[in-house]
């Protein structure tokens, strides 16, 4: 695995952070047209395909032409000091191009959006527009107040917004899998993140919605769904806060509390061959209540990301992630208990984290070692500016140091990757195909219910079919299996 660049977001998997993905080509007829590049976690590929509904109702098309383009929006992340500069680099391009287009419009959306607010637009005069995650109902209106050539910003942080009533425009979709957000904000107020403050409090989406918009995909022929929230484990709607639970039952209404648990259930109840996701969870909240639920359900897919960060409890403290080594373990071994060891397991790593000691760092490999990570988000710390880190602790732990603990980190992970592979040899699996191998043309590639990817031969075979497979090889980042049957009865 091609893991470590001159970055600080390292991953063996296709990890958003450092990347990014640009719209498609949407010719509806109208006049004009908008370009959306989106950088960081899924939630903000999910935000663009609400922002692309907002501007396909006010009169716009989508691009993949930058020429094209009468309004360029970047969907921004704030979550990595790298992914910033990328941003930066890129709106000194799309200047450039402005230079011979000067009615174009560039706007900032999203985390980075929230966090630079008026320096972006005043100071450094780069963008003509900054919304904040909350805002994007404001879109139309602000870019129409761009053109006029007026300060057009909108970050206001809400208790209520959730988009729930918007059905986003799929961007980029193979048309097998997409995202449902189910929540949005974050309460935790862990000290390296910058999430709470660019985000806001959390507020769930009303379950009805939830529900209508996993049939409808279910209807256009999505076979997987993933569940989106910072902390879906936090998620909860009740008819005294939020006035409207409602889901309809064949026995008539129902109007408790509903939690993640509940909503999980309620999601694959949709079809039982549509497959369901969720991300991320916090460990201090996925209950036994998630577990037995996964387990119910054969759609409900086997797999948790279960961020870690660190494997010392001192560190775990100073970060305020509010559980210790200790309470962690115990919520991997349930896990194990309920769903059995092949339960795929993801995590997240900061190495190098203020006054992080040796000792402390081999904590974190330790862990690993008893954890048996199937893969991990690796990163070495960055000082987010306004963050509790920031104000409260120096970031003492040298760049140098940093980037040996995390190459360690990475070492790690790719052994215990390829260790737990080598389990899945001769197993026969269910994976879901949703696209055309990265090396070969002729290997379509999916991923069985542990996330794990799988490639297969791809004659016979098309996106969206459930195809049973015998795993005859591996590396630490793939597995390689054989055709056994096609789009079997049950997955």
């Amino acid at each position: 695995m091609d893991l470590i660049k001159d970055i600080d977001i390292v991953s063996p998997a296709e990890v958003q952070a450092c990347d990014f993905k640009t719209t498609e080509d949407q010719n509806t007829g109208k006049e004009k047209k908008v370009y959306i590049e989106s950088y960081g976690c899924q939630m903000n590929f999910s935000d663009s395909e609400i922002v692309a509904s907002i501007m396909k109702e006010n009169g716009y098309d989508t691009t993949s032409d930058l020429k094209k383009a009468d309004v360029i929006f970047l969907n921004t992340c704030s979550i990595r000091e790298k992914a910033e500069q990328t941003v930066r680099n890129r709106l000194n391009h799309f200047n450039g191009l402005k230079r011979n287009k000067p009615g174009m419009t560039i706007g900032i959306l999203g985390c980075m959006a929230e966090r630079l607010k008026e320096k972006l637009l005043e100071e450094e005069k780069i963008v003509d527009l900054v919304v904040g995650p909350d805002a994007y109902r404001d879109l139309p209106n602000l870019v129409a107040t761009a053109e006029e050539g007026l300060k057009a910003i909108n970050t206001f942080l809400s208790r209520e917004e959730t988009y729930g009533d918007i059905s986003p425009v799929r961007l980029n979709s193979n048309g097998v899998s997409a995202f449902i957000s189910i929540m949005r904000g974050c309460d935790n107020m862990c000290s390296f993140c910058v999430v709470p403050f660019t985000r806001g409090r959390e507020r769930s989406r009303d379950p009805e919605s939830i529900l209508a918009e996993a049939r409808d995909l279910w209807g256009k022929g999505y076979k997987e769904v993933t569940l989106l929230g910072q902390n879906v484990d936090s998620y909860k709607w009740s008819p005294e806060e939020n006035n409207k639970a409602r889901l309809n039952k064949k026995e008539g209404e129902v109007t408790e509390v509903i939690t993640f648990a509940n909503l999980l259930e309620h999601v694959a109840q949709v079809n039982p061959l549509l497959r369901v996701r969720f991300s991320t969870s916090h460990p201090k909240d996925i209950t036994d209540e998630v577990l037995h639920t996964i387990k119910k359900y054969d759609n409900i897919c086997k797999y948790i990301h279960l961020p870690v960060q660190s494997g010392n409890s001192r560190v775990l403290e100073l970060m305020n992630r509010t559980y210790d080594r200790g309470w962690y373990l115990d919520r991997v071994k349930a896990i194990r208990k309920i769903l059995g060891e092949e339960c795929g397991i993801s995590s997240d790593m900061i190495a190098g984290f203020c006054s992080e000691t040796v000792d402390e760092h081999q904590d974190t490999l330790s862990l690993m070692e008893l954890v048996k990570y199937d893969f991990s988000y690796m990163f070495y710390y960055s000082e987010r500016p306004g963050t509790l880190a920031a104000k409260k602790y120096a970031d003492d732990i040298p760049l140098e140091t940093k980037k040996r603990r995390l190459a360690e980190i990475i070492e790690k992970q790719s052994q215990i990757s390829h260790e737990r592979n080598r389990l899945d040899l001769g197993k026969e699996q269910i994976i879901l195909i949703e696209g055309t191998s990265k090396k070969s043309a002729n290997e379509l590639r999916g991923r069985n219910s542990a996330n794990k990817v799988v490639i297969v031969p791809g004659e016979g075979l098309k996106l969206g079919d459930y195809v049973r497979v015998k795993i005859t090889e591996c590396s630490p980042a793939t597995l390689f299996g054989e055709v056994l049957e096609i789009n079997p009865s049950t997955i």
